[in-house]
C-alpha cells in the first residue's frame, strides 16, 4: 500500500485528529501551534499557537482540540532543521483550544512533559506524562486522568519512557513503553502485560486502532506504520517513501478507511487510502463539563 502526500510545511508534525467538516488538526511539536489541514485540497494553515511543544491532540464536541503541551523543545541543539523555530518554552500540561484558535489551560499545576492522550467515553482524559528524554535515573514517567469529580490523578507509574495511549474496541487502555506495546491492569495496579515488547528498529511512537483491535503504531526512524494484530503479530508495514520520522497517526476520511500519518521530518502529512478495516470511532472530549 502506497502512501500519498497530503500536505507539506507542518514542522514536526504530530497528533493528526479527523475532524467532522473533513479536515484534519495536526500539531506541530517544533512550532508550538495546531495547523488545520484540507486533504482534498492539499492545503494547510496555522490555526492555533500554543507556544511550547504541542505535541499529541483529541477532538472536543465543540470542534477544538484538547492537546498535551509538553512544555517545547529547543530544537536548534538538534540539528534536524537548517533553520529551526525559535525556542518558545510553555508551562507543561493539557491545553484547550477552542474552535476559535484561542488556546487556555485544563490544568492548573505543571505538570512533566505531556505526550499523547486518550478520550474515554465518559470523557476522561488518559495521557502519558514521561518527563524528559532520555529518562532520568531513577525514571518518572507515569499515566495521569483528569475529569471533573477527580481531577489530575495517577493512574499508573514506574514506567521507563511511555509515549503513545490509546483505547481498545472493550475500553481496555493500551501505550507504548520502551520498545512495545503494553496493556494497563484495568484495576489501576501495575500488574501489565505486553502485547508486543520489541516492535523493531524504530520501535514506537503514536498509533490507533480499526474497529476489529488491530494497532497502527507509528515506528519514528524505521519510517513506517507497522500493523500489529490483537496477539501481538506483526502482519504489516505501510512504508513512506524517502527518508523521514514518523510520528503519530488517525484514520478519518468519508468511510473511515484513510490511514493518515505524521511524517514529522521533512515536516509532511502522508495518507494511505482504502485501508481494508475502518478506524475505531473515538470520543470526542465534552467540551461542557468544562463549565460545570
Amino acid at each position: 500500500m502506497h502512501a500519498e502526500v497530503v500536505v507539506d510545511g507542518v514542522p514536526f508534525g504530530e497528533g493528526p485528529v479527523w475532524c467532522p467538516d473533513g479536515t484534519l488538526l495536526v500539531t506541530s511539536v517544533a512550532e508550538g501551534a495546531v495547523y488545520r489541514v484540507w486533504p482534498d485540497e492539499g492545503r494547510a494553515e496555522r490555526f492555533a499557537d500554543t507556544g511550547g511543544g504541542a505535541n499529541g491532540a483529541a477532538l472536543s464536541s465543540d470542534g477544538g482540540v484538547v492537546v498535551t503541551q509538553n512544555g517545547g523543545f529547543d530544537f536548534a541543539a538538534t540539528g534536524l532543521f537548517t533553520d529551526p523555530p525559535p525556542y518558545r518554552p510553555a508551562v507543561p500540561g493539557l491545553q484547550r483550544v477552542w474552535p476559535d484558535g484561542s488556546v487556555t489551560y485544563l490544568t492548573e499545576e505543571p505538570l512533566q512533559a505531556p505526550n499523547d492522550l486518550a478520550v474515554r467515553a465518559d470523557g476522561t482524559i488518559v495521557f502519558t506524562d514521561p518527563g524528559p528524554f532520555p529518562p532520568p535515573d531513577p525514571t518518572i514517567a507515569r499515566v495521569l486522568s483528569l475529569s471533573v469529580a477527580d481531577g489530575v490523578r495517577v493512574v499508573a507509574d514506574g514506567f521507563w519512557y511511555v509515549n503513545g495511549i490509546a483505547f481498545e474496541p472493550d475500553g481496555g487502555l493500551v501505550v507504548i513503553e520502551r520498545s512495545g506495546l503494553l496493556r494497563l491492569d484495568p484495576t489501576g495496579g501495575n500488574e501489565h502485560e505486553w502485547i508486543i515488547e520489541d516492535l523493531g528498529r524504530g520501535g514506537g511512537d503514536g498509533f490507533c486502532l480499526d474497529v476489529d483491535g488491530r494497532f497502527y503504531v507509528c515506528s519514528t526512524v524505521a519510517h513506517c506504520v507497522l500493523v500489529v494484530d490483537v496477539d501481538g503479530t506483526i502482519v504489516e508495514r505501510l512504508t513512506i517513501d524517502g527518508d523521514g520520522l514518523t510520528t503519530n497517526c488517525c484514520f478519518g476520511g468519508a468511510d473511515g478507511r484513510t490511514l493518515f500519518a505524521t511524517d514529522a521530518l521533512p515536516g509532511r502529512v502522508v495518507a494511505f487510502e482504502n485501508m481494508p478495516t475502518r478506524g475505531l470511532e473515538l470520543h470526542a472530549w465534552p467540551s461542557g463539563i468544562a463549565s460545570q
